[in-house]
């Protein structure tokens, strides 16, 4: 008795919580006129009464639709079925022997989960079929529908549950052309011959976010499709079979579709929206076949169409030809004369025109020529240095730093010329892998690095050189090995940064096909652009500089010969002109392109890269090391190792230990009786005739 008057005084309590925790019936909910729901929860509507055309079942209270639910309605034209959320089946034969129905629309039922195979039988006049956002797992069975009618439109979309659409799942769908539109599912699959036995007008499977694969031979058995959308899907390729009849192609926002079919297969493509811009390359100068069969008749009288397109009144041309009687009974279309012209977007731009990487024949040569210059130069160089008996020197570790760097631009326009190769003259259908890829990355990488490690290692040598011959005679303020070794650390860190930098954000390499960083759309992109620019525009004229300083110091006459002035300007001549080749175009062009004033097309900036961009690549291992005697010294020293060139690496240890035996005599008898002026000038002249050697003997 206690517990009972217990759970009365609870009770007033516990109920708002109990009214909160209990679902509360959906709004709306009734049983509709005309049907009958049963206690089971099944919706039966047999007799609408005559003149009833539209049946609209909202809010049902019922989970079953079951068979010949629909029964006796031989009247109605349109069923639609929306707004239930209680409804989570559809039985076999729910939808059948409907004689006059015409419109079916289901949608915005999310808990139904089933619709029976066989549900919609029998249903000739059926035009319009809509099931949208619904819990369905598997595509409806449509097979059994057999309509009659021409343009039949199918409508399956926003139904995240449904995977695949499986083989032949339209057959028997209708007799006549159809529409298919099938979006926003969850489609990741579409299975072979998943069209076959339909005719179609348009196929719309745009939205589907997880598909991506279309079988093969998804198309085979279908004719058509004229309309193609496949816009917003993960689609790696399409099908190679079926797109024949393919007049409008809609593909945006379908970035995983990187390669088209060969543009053979749409041979009655007219119009095309694409996602890449180098995919439209693909259909320039593409003919079309036109199916008018006027066109057929009268293709023999092309001239005449020509002149006569400029008349006002086109009909005199065809009653030249047939009698006014047998004209009347055809419907032409006067305007077949105008050709037909392939429209695709988006255009290619000027940064990605359509051509291939290396736009000419001649550069496609030449590179190849260039960058296995470049390569085996500054291999050598860097082999023979580094396998050199001699001690590693400042000129030593900076040549080495040098070349490894023009290494690095061989290995650049390897690359790039291998992608030229394999990619000729179907660029388009690689534009995107490669652009977008890491090959590209590390090809922009190689090259902004080796250029900015070159020039800053350049300008090192020259500033050192300079240094040498300006204090010769203060031997504490000689550039010592670690000194060098620092200054190079820092190099390589700026060299890293810049180079880096394009992968994270700022500018970027995948701009245009050379990848070099030509994206100037941000301002921190463009300022990038410019600190570099300015930076190789600062070492060209300090090189400059400090060249023609060391020039006027060698027409000192009390430490030179005047007779080799002329040799020595010749030769700093040429170390200059060779920087002033590569850095003057390229920088001149790209400070331009910085500031938005493009004075040159990306086709023609490949011609800069070709034959000025990797020009100090090439001669820096001939002029700052493989002409000078050192180097040969050294080279055919290492050859005699391996049992070549032995008389020569011979002659060369004799004039070493001859002019050692001598530096060494001139040195001990010299020293009482020379006066103390006279050695210091001695020893200034011989450490500067050293350095200018190291500096001008390029052509010994």
């Amino acid at each position: 008795m206690g517990r009972l008057l217990t759970v009365k005084a609870l009770l007033p309590g516990l109920l708002p919580v109990l009214l909160l925790l209990w679902p509360p019936p959906q709004a709306g909910a009734r049983c509709p006129e005309f049907c009958s729901c049963s206690p089971d929860g099944a919706l039966r509507c047999p007799d609408a009464g005559p003149g009833f055309t539209r049946l609209s079942l909202t809010y049902l209270p019922v989970k079953v639709i079951p068979s010949q639910a629909f029964r006796g309605l031989s009247d109605v034209l349109i069923i639609e079925i929306s707004q239930s959320d209680s409804l989570e089946r559809m039985e076999a034969n729910a939808f059948d022997s409907l004689l006059n129905l015409s419109e079916i629309l289901i949608q915005n039922t999310k808990n139904l989960v089933y619709i029976g195979p066989g549900a919609f039988t029998n249903l000739p006049r059926l035009k319009y079929l809509s099931i949208c956002n619904t819990g369905i797992q598997k595509l409806p069975d449509v097979t059994k529908i057999f309509s009659a009618e021409f343009n039949f439109i199918l409508e399956i979309c926003d139904n995240l549950h449904i995977t695949t659409i499986p083989g032949n799942a339209f057959q028997g769908m209708n007799n006549e052309s159809a529409t298919l539109k099938l979006y926003g599912n969850g489609f990741e699959e579409i299975q072979s011959h998943a069209f076959n036995g339909t005719t179609l007008i348009s196929l719309d499977l745009k939205e589907n976010k997880n598909l991506r694969k279309m079988h093969n031979d998804a198309l085979r058995g279908a004719t058509g499709p004229n309309v193609l959308d496949i816009s917003s899907t993960k689609l790696e390729a399409l099908p190679s079979y079926g797109l024949e009849s393919i007049q409008v192609l809609i593909a945006t926002s379908s970035y995983s579709l990187k390669k088209l079919p060969p543009r053979e297969k749409f041979v009655n493509l007219l119009e095309a929206t694409l996602t890449y811009p180098s995919h439209c390359c693909a259909f320039i100068n593409l003919p079309t076949k036109d199916q008018n069969v006027s066109l057929f008749i009268f293709e023999n009288f092309s001239k005449q169409c020509e002149s006569t397109a400029r008349k006002p009144n086109n009909e005199s041309f065809y009653s030249a030809i047939f009698a006014e009687s047998e004209l009347s009974i055809w419907d032409y279309d006067y305007g077949f004369c105008s050709p037909k012209i392939l429209r695709c977007a988006p255009e290619p731009d000027a940064f990605n025109p359509c051509e291939d990487i290396m736009g000419y024949d001649f550069l496609r040569v030449l590179i190849w020529l260039i960058n296995l210059l470049a390569i085996m130069g500054n291999f050598t160089v860097l082999f023979v240095l580094l396998t050199s008996h001699y001690k590693m020197t400042v000129p030593r570790f900076l040549m080495c730093n040098l070349s490894f760097a023009d290494f690095c631009m061989g290995l650049y326009l390897l690359l790039i010329a291998s992608v030229d190769s394999k990619t000729k003259g179907q660029y388009h259908n690689h534009a995107i892998d490669w652009q977008t890829g890491s090959g590209c990355r590390a090809a922009g990488f190689f090259t902004v690095f080796a250029s900015e490690l070159s020039v800053y290692t350049l300008t090192v040598i020259t500033l050192e050189r300079w240094h040498t011959i300006t204090y010769a005679m203060q031997l504490d303020r000689k550039l010592q090995l670690r000194h060098a070794v620092l200054i190079m650390l820092g190099g390589w860190l700026f060299s890293t940064i810049f180079a880096v930098l394009p992968l994270v954000g700022i500018s970027n390499y995948m701009k245009v096909s050379i990848c070099l960083p030509m994206d100037i759309e941000t301002t921190l992109s463009q300022a990038y652009i410019l600190i570099i620019l300015v930076i190789n525009v600062a070492a060209f004229i300090i090189i400059c500089a400090c060249y023609i300083k060391i020039y006027f110091a060698v027409q000192n006459p009390e430490l030179v010969a005047a007779n080799k002035d002329t040799k020595i300007a010749k030769k700093m001549a040429i170390l200059i002109f060779t920087d002033f080749t590569c850095m003057a175009p390229i920088s001149f062009f790209a400070i331009s392109a910085a500031f938005k004033v493009p004075l040159i097309t990306v086709t023609n900036s490949k011609i800069l890269l070709v034959l000025f961009y990797p020009v100090n690549s090439c001669a820096n291992p001939f002029l700052y090391a493989i002409f000078t005697k050192a180097f040969r010294r050294d080279f055919f020293l290492l050859l005699s190792k391996f049992g070549y060139c032995k008389n020569r690496a011979e002659l060369y240890r004799m004039e070493n230990f001859s002019g050692y035996t001598s530096n060494c005599k001139n040195g001990s008898t010299g020293a009482n009786k020379a006066p103390q002026n006279t050695m210091k000038l001695s020893t200034f002249k011989c450490q500067y005739t050293t350095v200018l050697k190291e500096t001008c003997s390029k052509g010994c």
